[in-house]
């Protein structure tokens, strides 16, 4: 296989807009829907050979909502991610242990993603059940990054990552439980923002869990696609526990004191992402920002606490699978990582208690961080993305979590936590692959986040793979 840039830009419909450009103008009547839809189908045509991003399509029947005609996002074609149900498509959870079969209703979410006027034209694919930072399987072929295809496109959401940075659509769904927005967005050079713990509705399987990991979002190519989503979901419903958002539109006034960490207690940054990391604090400097030393008040034991709890709700997909997901479920079927936390699991199970008990008092501890400094910043990832095959579920399992925790070293604060993170695409590695920065804010506190973001991007503008 080349190793040469895989995207579909080209002069149709979709041009290099974004989704607030191409919504703009179906509004002014200068594209219509069905142009943008078919341009979507072509280009994913050119690439799924390629990338292979895609789960199930349905390019003969674009799904909208009633609701969503005439909406701020209004005939933009997307994809939703394989763990979400939409009425009439199967739902696999990238998984083999059973037959994915059409789903008989929409969850909460997909009506609230419909509402924003997009068009779903399939869904995308996931590692089982989003456990692994990697798009990778056990007897599959790869997700792969756009930008260099011998490497990952990151995950859970890695198919909508390859899908938007490769051109095909603007802007797709993703959902988060330890980074699977953020990780995704700085492997393919893509804004990803995980929002606060019930900004959207509510995810129907991670809200029956006792720590609710799991947040929707988007993924994007402009900080203003991002912020367009948000406020667009936030017209179908909000939260009042939580800060109106409305629409953020560009970078805002306030002198912020930022907290810079380099290096999490579990793991050494590498050399490429520390400089990208460190180049971003000056520029931040430089936007007339404080930026200082900080350290995040977690450290080995909230490691090993959150692997224990993966543990768990692996545990949970296999003891549940046949009665919550299909009744041919087969547990002998799941792949090396999902068995094998299933199995540290049981082999810890008195450990439940304790461990359930600290990450619940996470929040708290996340939201003292927050009496000092407005934001952190920090790597997305201890290091750069890896080849297809690194965190293969074939790979060993005491291996494969070794590099799972010394690689995802950063993210699943938030998700533990609860509060709002944006991975931003703030440069590159040696051989061109892109390198994401994570700021970190206050529950309920994605304003801030995105002023910043729309700061760093007005500052110096994404690279473009078409570029």
């Amino acid at each position: 296989m080349t190793d040469e840039r895989v995207h579909a830009f080209a002069d149709d419909a979709l041009g290099a807009h974004d989704a607030v450009a191409l919504a703009a103008l179906v509004r002014a009547g200068t594209v219509n829907p069905r142009e943008l839809v078919g341009a979507a189908v072509d280009r994913a045509a050119r690439v799924d050979g390629a990338l292979l991003p895609v789960a199930h399509a349905s390019y003969d029947r674009p799904r909208i909502s009633r609701e969503g005609i005439g909406g701020p996002l209004w005939g933009v074609p997307t994809y939703l991610k394989d763990n979400v149900d939409l009425r009439g498509l199967p739902t696999g959870m990238g998984s083999e242990a059973f037959p994915a079969r059409p789903a008989r209703r929409n969850a909460r979410f997909t009506d609230q993603f419909l509402a924003t006027g997009l068009a779903v034209l399939g869904k995308t694919r996931l590692p089982e059940f989003g456990l692994n930072a990697s798009t990778e399987f056990a007897t599959a072929q790869p997700v792969r990054n756009p930008w260099k295809p011998s490497h990952s496109a990151g995950a859970s959401s890695g198919g909508a990552a390859a899908l938007v940075a490769s051109g095909v659509v603007p802007i797709a769904h993703a959902n988060d439980g330890g980074g699977s927005i953020r990780i995704p967005a700085a492997c393919c050079g893509l804004v990803g923002l995980k929002p606060t713990r019930g900004r959207l509705v509510t995810n129907a399987q991670s809200g029956k869990l006792p720590i609710d990991l799991v947040t929707d979002g988007v993924l994007t190519r402009s900080v203003r696609d991002t912020a367009a989503f948000l406020a667009a979901a936030e017209r179908h419903r909000s939260n009042p526990a939580l800060p109106p958002l409305g629409l953020v539109e560009g970078p805002g006034e306030r002198r912020l004191r930022i907290g810079l960490v380099v290096d999490s207690p579990t793991a050494r940054t590498d050399g490429p992402t520390r400089r990208v990391v460190e180049e971003t604090a000056a520029r931040l400097e430089a936007m007339g920002h404080l930026v200082e030393p900080a350290a995040l008040p977690f450290g080995e034991e909230f490691s090993r606490d959150f692997v224990s709890y993966w543990g768990y709700i692996a545990w949970a997909v296999a003891a549940t699978g046949r009665l919550l997901i299909d009744p041919g479920f087969r547990a002998g079927r799941l792949d090396g990582l999902t068995t094998g936390l299933r199995r540290r699991f049981q082999a810890e199970f008195p450990r439940t208690p304790g461990v359930l008990r600290r990450l619940r008092r996470a929040e708290g501890v996340y939201a003292r961080i927050f009496r000092t400094h407005d934001v952190i910043l920090s790597p997305v990832l201890a290091h750069t993305t890896p080849p297809i095959g690194h965190l293969s579920p074939n790979v060993d399992f005491d291996e494969l979590m070794d590099r799972l925790t010394r690689y995802v070293a950063f993210t699943p604060v938030n998700n533990v936590a609860g509060g709002p993170g944006i991975a931003l695409p703030a440069g590159s590695a040696p051989g061109g692959l892109p390198v994401g920065v994570h700021l970190s804010a206050a529950h309920g506190q994605e304003r801030l986040l995105l002023e910043l973001a729309f700061g760093l991007e007005a500052d110096r503008p994404w690279r473009r793979i078409q570029d």
